[in-house]
């Protein structure tokens, strides 16, 4: 039988193996010899063993040699497709994002203050003026709207905003305006003004019944073409807050073209969201048609992401018609809905990622009156650290900050933007910053013990050395460490880091010898 001569060489190129066997094929024999190849591909190898019964002998061989086998070819092109997919999503997570201004402190009140004054009237229903200024505090593009409560209001608003305009309902109630002939398109002049007034408050009173009509909104005609997306949010009873992009319009719901994902995003993310849909294809320009911004088009779903991360108290979310065109990106129509005001904090629902803790970003003078910004890292950071991490080579206790970072095997970028991608319950790295460049990192990991023990590992730039920055950057993680429920923080120490030894004798920690070097351990008392 030549089948147990079967050669490395002939294994080395492909992905799948198939048999479809004849009378006289040794399906266990055959086996045994894919079994004994494979691990020197350096590939991942799938089997379909075909035969029925008489395959039953091989594709045990196969299993037990950990080779997946399955009945029929197709079955396992499908299972391949998905590790390709998987392999494709993961590295995506390694790409560096673009940063994003996702909103500033400014805006941030100003939206926590528009939510709160809603809530505190008892509604749950945004109107569409209201929901449009929580998007423009996060920087997402809105259309002019101006509310009127009597038919001469509207002709003034028309007038300011210049001919032609849409007319839509206001209502602190009803959600869908299209469905109560809510919406008037292109009127030219004050009559048409005044008749689409009356026209959309007899249709709401006929439908609805008085109560439900608080006047319109009145809002400029956008000029140039594009394409009608849809953004939105709403909660999974599973996965807690979700996030939604495709194609939109009128014909949302027939079409169905839509990707969903998880918050909080980041560029990269975001792209990935779009790639998911088929409108992404005419986003990027058919039929003559130039592409739309869409990196634009990423930092909006970014800011988004942000926006209810920030707002729990959002149930729905819905920008639609978002109109994406070569003159830029506005929201037409806007809809939040919130959760009932009664709902304690505690019971709103959480995001299955945990978001970026701004809780711990701040500022920090030195005693020289230098001042320094401190924060969680960002993905986007990766090229600064890259940076960071050049000036320090050479140093003394480089490789020893290495080793405590306990950065997995990979490439110089894949270590880096492992670093600057935590996963915000298992890890947390501080950056600080000094007039842009980043000159100091330390790194918060929970270790054993059930999530109890955490290793710590910091490093200061030559230029900060001496302005105290070590001493403030490893006190706020012993205060992270506290607030996070740790209750055992230790490193390392090599002997020649006299500097770190004393950073640690400072904020009370215990120095023991181990081996060459010595252990640094603080016992933390439980928050407050």
């Amino acid at each position: 039988r030549e089948v147990a001569r079967l050669e490395v060489s002939f294994v080395d190129n492909f992905k799948l193996v198939i048999l479809t066997p004849q009378a006289m094929s040794d399906s266990a024999g055959t086996a045994m010899a894919v079994a004994a190849a494979a691990p020197g591909t350096g590939k991942p190898v799938l089997a379909s063993w075909m035969g029925g019964r008489e395959a039953g002998k091989g594709a045990e061989v196969l299993r037990r040699a950990g080779i997946p086998s399955f009945a029929y070819p197709d079955t396992a092109a499908a299972i391949f497709n998905r590790l390709w997919r998987h392999h494709e999503d993961l590295a995506a997570l390694y790409e560096t994002p673009q940063s994003v201004d996702d909103g500033s402190r400014r805006g941030r009140a100003a939206a926590a203050g528009l939510v709160d004054s809603v809530r505190s009237t008892g509604r749950t229903l945004m109107t569409e003026t209201e929901s449009k200024a929580l998007l423009s505090a996060y920087g997402i593009g809105v259309v002019d709207t101006r509310v009127a409560s009597t038919p001469e209001e509207a002709v003034t608003a028309a007038v300011g905003l210049g001919y032609p305009v849409a007319v839509k309902l206001n209502s602190l109630t009803l959600t869908h305006k299209s469905d109560v002939g809510g919406v008037k398109l292109g009127l030219g002049d004050a009559a048409a003004v005044r008749r689409a007034y009356a026209e959309i408050r007899a249709s709401v009173e006929a439908k609805h019944g008085q109560g439900h009509f608080q006047g319109v909104a009145v809002q400029p005609m956008v000029r140039h073409e594009g394409f009608e997306l849809i953004l939105g949010a709403s909660v999974d009873p599973q996965f807690g807050p979700t996030l939604l992009f495709g194609a939109g319009g009128t014909l949302v719901e027939v079409f169905r073209d839509r990707a969903l994902g998880l918050p909080p995003l980041n560029t990269t993310l975001a792209r990935r969201m779009m790639e998911g849909t088929r409108v992404l294809q005419a986003l990027k320009g058919v039929r003559g048609r130039k592409s739309v911004d869409l990196a634009g088009l990423e930092q909006i779903l970014v800011r988004l992401s942000q926006l209810i991360l920030d707002h729990p108290q959002i149930r729905e979310l819905d920008l639609n018609p978002l109109l994406a065109g070569e003159a830029g990106i506005v929201a037409l129509d806007a809809r939040v809905v919130l959760h009932e005001p009664s709902t304690p904090v505690a019971d709103l629902p959480k995001p299955a990622i945990r978001p970026y803790p701004w809780e711990y970003a701040g500022t920090w003078t030195a005693r020289d009156g230098q001042e320094y910004s401190l924060r969680p890292v960002r993905p986007e950071d990766e090229p600064r650290l890259a940076e960071f991490h050049k000036t320090l080579e050479g140093d003394p206790g480089y490789r020893d900050y290495l080793d405590r970072l306990r950065l997995p095997e990979g490439s110089a970028h894949e270590k880096l933007l492992r670093l600057c991608l935590n996963d915000f319950d298992r890890q947390i790295t501080l950056v600080a910053e000094r007039g842009g460049p980043i000159v100091g990192v330390a790194r918060l990991t929970r270790s054993g013990g059930g999530a109890r023990e955490a290793e710590f590992a910091v490093q200061v730039a030559g230029g900060a050395r001496g302005s105290g920055l070590g001493t403030e950057l490893l006190g706020r993680l012993v205060a992270i460490a506290r607030k996070e429920g740790v209750r055992r923080l230790q490193a390392g120490i090599q002997e020649g880091e006299a500097a770190m030894r004393a950073v640690c004798a400072r904020l009370g920690f215990r120095i023991a010898a181990a081996g060459e070097g010595s252990t640094a351990v603080l016992e933390l008392a439980p928050p407050d």
